[in-house]
């Protein structure tokens, strides 16, 4: 598990060694393929490791040996058979996935042997990769790789354009985060602060509670589970009104804090994770009159909207991360064949962190 700042990530072995191991020995490529359509959430019986030949780079292609596997709510959507934003993953094909690892081979002369790269690599261990599958690559440097996955990536991407971009919190205001020990809402939080937010975090139980408010610097955070009134929690956290709620989750938890929305507040939907199915649609309270009445906006939010402002992102998050305003923390579930179980694991929020699929 890591917080903040680690030191340089040690090496794990160099491409060179890798090639020659490949070379001399019969190096099987394992992979996570779906093999049915989830019904709701996806379980571990919904996929398949498979083991396959390790794939040679064709023109202009790199073949990467992945080090960590990313593990995102969003792939509930990935596999469900109705597209949403992306076309659903095909059965029989290898789980979509961001990854972060090292070119072990190259057939493109901007990547050379040894650069560490992310991209949509998906859950095996050696992809082939083009320009289009390739998000960046990653300097050595004294933040681990496996951040690139996390609050240097789709997490802390997300975070940092929802917040500033959509949410707009100005010094002085109250910003609300659902899920908020979690990746994306533990960064939402951090950045709040740094514009000059209060900051209110709504979490399930006590140790997540404790997180918010010891690492990730929460002015008050809420325990949903806690069996309380989490209505006047709320307004007990935020008495003059929500100014910004940064929304993981939509359901219950969202309704309640509509009704105590602030004059001119802006909603952030980012998350639906309290809705474990779409089919039939759900139908709840209506929101229209809480937004006519405050005058207050919803809007969706997309990270890969903002993808040509990514560099822009990531050098600021850097920069927050080694002045110490930004932390983070990480867990690990190693070897390939945690990764099948692990989508399900996030929804009965079992990390207290970035879960990654550590790979050997």
């Amino acid at each position: 598990m890591t917080t903040a700042v680690s030191s340089l990530q040690e090496s794990i072995g160099t491409y060179g060694d890798e090639a020659a191991r490949m070379t001399s020995s019969a190096v099987m490529n394992r992979q996570v393929l779906l093999r049915s359509r989830p019904d709701g959430i996806p379980q571990a019986e919904n996929f398949e490791v498979v083991e396959a030949t390790v794939p040679e780079p064709g023109e202009g292609e790199v073949l990467v040996r992945s080090r960590f596997l990313a593990i995102e709510p969003a792939m509930r959507g990935w596999v469900s058979a109705v597209a949403n934003y992306s076309s659903p993953v095909a059965l029989g094909s290898v789980m979509r996935s961001f990854a972060a690892g090292e070119v072990v081979r190259s057939r493109n002369p901007d990547y050379a042997p040894g650069d560490q790269v992310t991209g949509m690599f998906g859950w095996q261990e050696y992809a082939v990769a083009g320009v289009h599958e390739i998000s960046r690559k990653v300097p050595r440097d004294d933040i681990p790789l496996s951040a690139s996955l996390g609050v240097l990536g789709l997490n802390g991407l997300t975070a940092y354009f929802a917040l500033l971009e959509v949410g707009q919190p100005k010094p002085g205001e109250t910003v609300l985060v659902s899920t908020a020990a979690g990746a994306v809402g533990s960064c939402v939080g951090q950045i709040a602060k740094i514009v000059g937010c209060r900051t209110v975090g709504i979490t399930g139980g006590a140790a997540k509670v404790q997180l918010c408010l010891e690492e990730f610097g929460y002015d008050a955070a809420i325990d949903y589970k806690s069996g309380g009134d989490l209505g006047a929690a709320i307004t007990e956290a935020a008495p003059g009104g929500v100014n910004v709620y940064f929304d993981n989750t939509a359901g219950a938890i969202s309704d309640t804090v509509y009704a105590r929305l602030a004059a001119g507040a802006r909603i952030v939907v980012c998350g639906t994770a309290s809705i474990s199915s779409w089919d039939p649609w759900p139908v709840g309270p209506r929101i229209e009159r809480h937004l006519l009445v405050k005058r207050a906006r919803m809007q969706g939010f997309l990270a890969f909207d903002d993808a040509e402002r990514f560099p822009e992102a990531i050098a600021q998050l850097s920069a927050w991360i080694r002045e110490g305003r930004l932390r983070y923390r990480e867990e690990f579930l190693d070897g390939i064949d945690a990764a099948p179980g692990a989508i399900a694991g996030l929804y009965r929020g079992e990390n207290l962190g970035r879960r990654l699929i550590r790979l050997p």
